[in-house]
């Protein structure tokens, strides 16, 4: 499991945090990943793409599981 610490910031986007992590290569391959449903939040299969992120919650995708703190 991997953390991502928002650093004073009250969230970050879903499609933000996949590209900041280079587990999406652009923003526009971090949208489709999310619209072909292969994103879990908080272990339920996430279609927003602007997802606010908050500490506490938990992003699955492929092999990655990301805890925001």
């Amino acid at each position: 499991m991997t953390d991502f610490d928002l650093r004073g910031e009250e969230f970050i986007e879903l499609i933000r945090l996949l590209k900041l992590l280079r587990i999406s290569e652009t923003g526009g391959h971090a949208k489709l990943m999310v619209e072909d449903g292969l994103v879990k939040l908080n272990g339920q299969v996430e279609y927003r793409k602007r997802a606010k992120l908050r500490a506490g919650d938990t992003v699955e995708i492929f092999d990655h599981k990301i805890r925001i703190i």
